[in-house]
């Protein structure tokens, strides 16, 4: 009844607008239909969408075309180390993006949609680019004069937060004879997160022994500004260059009262500071040499990241004791890549070698809050240190069509890294580990396509992990782990494509991994904990999304998007040696969208409901499972030609999903010791109301 009431009110509301003699309203023209592109002795088969494909949508970007492509779901470039082969399912102009900082979403967002061509679906393992597998899409775009877009999303929450009026971006992009530019300032990530309310505090025979009232709020904003120039002369010469420069404002405040039975009231405050600022600068260049063309690629990324947590608690009437962690870490990564590329053998050819150099350099120090008030630093052994790794990797790939409907691509190789730490307990390790994949892409008909996938990873760590880290808001630390080392894994993948023809488009996605060094806390000593590696683990998924058109069973304009992800993990705990899932792994995920672009207006509608389920995460004395939910919804209603721009209001956490936390801590190890409390958290977050404006100029 509410979905229908929605519809009629916005219905109603367009009517006044055609009354006035607007253009054709976006709602009459049909969903998106691609065009299929047969094979040639030099390309491979594809789905091309144009704009006008869209143009129900009234995108302002390439992201809004793209995520409006029946089936498609993008994803990032996964965080493995240096620039490596290509992991993500978009490619620009038919190349990868050679940056690391930006996700898909960002890039897609600063190309305005009237500088898009056509986006192109093909199957990655039939391109020239190593490391793709399954449905890709590619951009083509070409910028021919000075354009720009810009989108503003303020965001309201009646509940313990401030307004966010600062989530907006601003990018422009032109061309001048053989130059191509770009920039823009983004601050999408901005937030104003919170939540409130009790906590109880259970003994191990299931009696209250404390009460909380907690409310907690953040004020995060990641302002961004960017830039890009490309040349692109006649012929196999391109080059860009490009970069950012952040700055990142990081805030945290919560504030409880305690009480409990034999003893006093208490305040609690902890106060959270992580700003920071990072940049990165990085270029390419490829030109034609001898039967193929040699592409050159350098990255420099910095971030400097202080960070520090206070908690201090009062007792009525008492004194004030606390805590502080406090940190300094400078990251460094520079990379130089080449890759040259050729066809032999009815083939193509990659040869490509890598050297990345990592840096880390901490000081850490822990305080305690002295009678006087100010805090006096304590001994804290293992948190300042730094770590470096130099790394080199090289790679050949070959990939070919086995027959006109079967494709196949090959890559093999290795990398040498050392690993050098310094401070307390310094060490040198050095690894030499093979690397590469395998993938098949067969396609027996223009709406069926199957491809799998077998690939060697070895996973990039987080240098913080090596040292000692205080989590006072838990009362956790980690020791310092001069033996850890990344993870590595068997990946095998499966994605089976099906279109429905006017009805839309379904696919499965299989998914299992074979792990060693599985990164986990484990025990270290009598009784510490750090960030170690598990010997084996194992884990699969199964991941099937479908869109559904409804407009040949005449519900014009209303299309269905569903999710259903299912993930099973495995290892041997290292404290129990029992059986258990991965510590905060994602098991359910369930997704339901729909939308509904009215006929005859400019108006739509619709609505998402997102439910997922949660591994706790295990340490040696507890575990503990933080999580908001179970179920997600929002409804929305928007114009898309409020003077020329897109109007959107949202209600988001309709059904009143919560902040909960449900934690058992024991005496010792987990599993073999009494119950010393359990902790139930169950805190308000209530509706948020967001607002967008997005436009072009």
């Amino acid at each position: 009844m509410r979905w229908t009431s929605f519809a009629a009110i916005a219905t109603a509301l367009s009517n006044p607008a055609l009354a006035q003699g607007t253009p054709v309203p976006s709602g009459d023209t049909p969903p998106p239909a691609a065009t299929e592109v047969a094979p040639t002795a030099t390309t491979p088969a594809r789905q091309v969408y144009t704009p006008a494909d869209f143009a129900r949508y009234a995108p302002v970007n390439a992201y809004d075309m793209l995520i409006q492509v029946p089936g498609f779901q993008i994803r990032d470039s996964e965080e493995l180390r240096g620039l490596g082969q290509a992991t993500g399912n978009v490619l620009f102009n038919g190349k990868r993006p050679s940056n690391k900082a930006d996700d898909m979403y960002t890039q897609l967002s600063r190309i305005p949609g009237g500088n898009v061509e056509r986006i192109e679906i093909v199957d990655g393992a039939t391109l020239d680019i190593p490391g793709l597998s399954g449905q890709v899409a590619n951009i083509v775009y070409r910028a021919d004069g000075i354009s720009g877009q810009f989108s503003w999303k303020p965001q309201f929450r009646p509940h313990y937060t401030d307004p966010l009026f600062t989530r907006a971006d601003v990018s422009v992009r032109g061309r001048s004879g053989e130059i191509e530019y770009e920039a823009s300032l983004n601050n999408d990530d901005s937030a104003r997160s919170g939540a409130g309310g009790p906590t109880l505090i259970y003994d191990g025979a299931g009696n209250i022994i404390e009460r909380r009232k907690d409310i907690w709020h953040t004020h995060f904003d990641t302002p961004k500004l960017s830039g890009r120039i490309t040349w692109d002369p006649a012929g196999d010469t391109v080059a860009n260059l490009g970069g950012h420069y952040q700055r990142k404002y990081d805030r945290y405040y919560e504030d409880g009262v305690r009480t409990g039975p034999g003893l006093p009231d208490r305040i609690r405050t902890v106060r959270e500071k992580a700003d920071s600022w990072n940049y990165e600068i990085g270029g390419d260049y490829q030109f034609g040499l001898g039967p193929g063309k040699l592409k050159l690629i350098g990255l420099r990324r910095f971030s400097h990241e202080p960070y520090s947590q206070e908690i201090v608690t009062t007792p009525d009437g008492g004194i004030a004791t606390g805590d502080r962690f406090m940190q300094t870490g400078d990251l460094g990564e520079t990379i130089g890549r080449g890759e040259y590329q050729w066809k032999m053998f009815g083939g193509d050819w990659q040869l490509s070698g890598e050297a990345a150099f990592n840096t880390l350099d901490n000081v850490a120090s822990l305080a305690v809050l002295g009678p006087s008030g100010d805090f006096v630093d304590i001994p804290f052994e293992g948190g300042t240190g730094g770590v470096s790794e130099d790394r080199y990797e090289g790679l050949l790939s070959f990939g070919r069509k086995l027959t006109d409907k079967l494709n196949f691509q090959i890559i093999a190789g290795a990398e040498h890294s050392t690993i050098t730490q310094t401070g307390v307990n310094g060490l040198t390790r050095s690894f030499f580990r093979p690397k590469g994949s395998i993938s098949l892409a067969w396609a027996p008909s223009a709406d069926f396509d199957i491809s799998v996938k077998l690939r060697r990873r070895v996973l990039q760590l987080s240098f913080y992990d090596f040292l000692a880290r205080a989590f006072l808001n838990d009362g956790n630390q980690n020791a310092s782990n001069n033996d850890l080392r990344p993870q590595q894994d068997w990946t095998y993948e499966g994605e089976i494509n099906k279109k429905l023809g006017p009805w839309g488009s379904t696919k499965l996605i299989f998914i299992y991994r074979d792990v060693e060094d599985r990164v986990d806390v484990i025990p270290i000593g009598e009784t510490g904990e750090a960030v170690g590696n598990i010997a084996k683990a194992k884990a699969g998924a199964i991941d099937w999304t479908s869109t559904i058109n409804l407009d040949p069973a005449g519900l014009k304009g209303v299309r269905l998007n569903t999710r259903l992800l299912l993930q099973k993990s495995s290892l041997r705990d290292p404290f129990t040696g029992e059986k258990r899932q991965w510590s905060g792994f994602t098991d359910t995920v369930v997704e339901l969208g729909l939308r509904h672009d009215i006929p005859a207006s400019d108006w739509a509608w619709g609505g998402d409901l997102e439910y997922s389920h949660y591994q706790p995460n295990y340490r040696r004395n507890q575990t503990d499972k933080v999580w908001e939910g179970p179920i997600w919804a929002s409804l929305f209603v928007e114009n898309k030609d409020v003077f020329g721009l897109t109007v959107r209001a949202q209600i988001s956490n309709m059904v009143n999903a919560r902040s909960k936390r449900d934690r058992i801590v024991y005496t010792g190890v987990r599993g073999g010791s009494p119950v010393s409390f359990i902790e139930q958290r169950d805190r308000l977050i209530g509706p948020i109301f967001v607002f967008s404006v997005r436009g072009t100029f």
